[in-house]
């Protein structure tokens, strides 16, 4: 999962995220392909979520295809 929640937010139990998969079916821009550990999974968009803060382990960071991510949620809520 990628956290897409902002850290200027209050601190809260709960934090918003894209799962990442490998077999999704990818929409140009909406499920952009993002590499994370050595391999290539599909954004997830629509399945975005709010799940338990705790319930999370970080494994690295994807924040280098952010802009990626951010399009991707673009299209998600604008159509853009």
């Amino acid at each position: 999962m990628v956290v897409v929640e902002s850290d200027l937010l209050p601190p809260d139990p709960a934090v918003v995220v894209i799962p990442l998969l490998h077999d999704y079916p990818a929409v140009r821009l909406l499920n952009p392909s993002i590499h994370h550990g050595g391999q290539h999974l599909i954004l997830a968009t629509r399945l975005i979520a709010a799940v338990q803060r705790a319930s999370l382990r970080r494994t690295g960071t994807v924040t280098d295809q952010g802009d990626r991510i951010t399009r991707a949620i673009d299209v998600l809520m604008a159509g853009v």
